[in-house]
């Protein structure tokens, strides 16, 4: 993926949800009778304009936002009037209104793409929604120092509940680096184990090393090579390499690409027979290959577009769950926060999508703008959530408090939010890996 492409995706991912949180914004504004004086896309210098009506269109130099200027919007505007159609001339119920349209818009537009690359349909593998029974446990891994076996069901994660493969790769994903007590039923005995997840990947997702118990597919055989020539066929099980077992796709590939010029006796099941076929994989490049095509027990999935629609609130509903529970996870130490990521992390990702088709692409746009709609609701001063509460603390209190008091809430949110960019920015370059050899204390 060149970095041009890269750019232009990100760039595309950021621009449309952008305006639809602006958008929001702006006709909500509109609906209740605001003068909109400047709807933008980016910030900085104006590098494209256009005026209609009391509303300037532009296009700004520095592409990481957007924002909506209306009329009176600001104690301090020295163009405020306390005319009718000026934002703070509104009630509290009002501005509201135009304050939560923002968020709720990016939130709508999750469901809607989301709802889209449903009805799509795929290929989704079989034990994702199955009970977490252990198939095997990869060597040194955080999973088997610990001492879970083949044959474990995996019960809680921290206490919290896992009923599926995906339940029990979201709650460890979350917990790199920490001490993670798990309890599992073994022969029909329960018992806790703690075990300490590694950091996988440029995003330090955590990993246990433990794996479903499925077996990979051979999908088809190339003609003329090794294992053609060794009497695999389309439809083989592949059950182990040498006597290890094999679980996923990823697995069998390393098994082979690793045994270049090297017999290998190879465990397969076809029908109710088990074989033992030996073959030798032919080194190219600096991988070995047998020919063969290799696949994973999937399930098709094709939802009609009503079922995809509440397919996607459920999903939504079930991300929003995991957003919250990863930003209190912040606060009392259980998730990382080098999980965070921020707009060079999402270039990247956005590149990879677009790479990968529009699919990718429009899932990723899903997901982000179901952050972004949920994160400016926060609490925090100078988002959109922290407008909301300083309202509903005068609400409570029953007076507008002082342009004063509101600067210095407004100041301790900017300060929380440059913590947080910070941070972010911090994390992006550690992933860049050039970047990370100039940092010492990352080596």
């Amino acid at each position: 993926m060149s970095s041009l492409n890269t750019i232009w995706s990100f760039l595309f991912v950021l621009g449309v949800l952008v305006f639809v949180h602006e958008l929001g914004h702006f006709l909500a504004a509109r609906r209740l009778g605001v003068r909109v004086l400047t709807f933008s896309l980016g910030f900085g210098p104006k590098i494209l304009k256009t005026k209609r009506g009391d509303t300037e269109y532009c296009i700004s130099l520095i592409p990481l936002g957007g924002y909506v200027k209306m009329a009176g919007d600001s104690p301090d505007d020295p163009g405020r009037t306390g005319q009718p159609d000026e934002f703070l001339s509104k009630t509290k119920w009002e501005r509201f209104q135009v304050l939560i349209m923002g968020p709720l818009m990016n939130i709508i537009l999750a469901v809607v793409v989301m709802a889209v690359v449903l009805a799509q349909g795929a290929q989704v593998p079989i034990y994702e929604d199955q009970p977490p029974t252990i198939g095997a446990v990869e060597p040194d891994s955080p999973a088997q120092r610990a001492g879970i076996q083949s044959g474990d069901l995996i019960l809680t994660v921290g206490n919290e509940p896992v009923s599926t493969w995906e339940d029990l790769f979201i709650a460890v994903g979350t917990r790199p680096d920490r001490d993670v007590p798990i309890t599992l039923r073994r022969n029909g005995e329960t018992r806790t184990v703690s075990v300490r997840p590694d950091s996988d990947g440029r995003f330090e997702i955590g990993e246990i090393g433990v794996l479903p118990d499925i077996d990979p597919i051979v999908a088809s055989v190339i003609a003329g090579e090794p294992a053609e020539r060794a009497g695999l066929m389309a439809g083989d099980i592949v059950l182990a390499v040498d006597g290890r077992r094999m679980v996923t796709r990823t697995n069998l590939i390393e098994a082979i690409s690793g045994s270049g010029g090297r017999e290998i006796e190879l465990t397969i099941k076809r029908g109710d027979q088990q074989l033992q076929i030996r073959a030798t994989p032919e080194q190219n490049g600096d991988r070995a290959m047998l020919g063969v095509f290799v696949t994973e027990p999937t399930r098709s999935f094709t939802p009609g577009p009503f079922e995809a629609m509440k397919l996607s609130v459920q999903k939504n509903i079930e991300f929003s769950g995991l957003i919250f529970k990863t930003l209190g996870g912040l606060f009392v130490g259980e998730t990382s926060p080098r999980q965070l990521m921020g707009p060079v992390a999402i270039a990247q990702l956005s590149g990879e999508s677009a790479a990968a088709g529009w699919i990718a692409l429009f899932s990723l746009m899903a997901s982000i703008s179901l952050n972004l709609g949920l994160l400016n609701l926060m609490p925090i001063p100078v988002l959109d959530g922290g407008h909301i509460l300083i309202m509903a603390l005068e609400g409570v209190a029953r007076r507008d408090f002082s342009y004063a008091v509101k600067e210095k809430m407004l100041m301790a949110g900017f300060a929380v939010l440059m913590m947080l960019m910070v941070t972010v920015i911090y994390n992006d370059l550690t992933r860049i890996a050039w970047i990370e050899r100039l940092m010492p204390w990352r080596n």
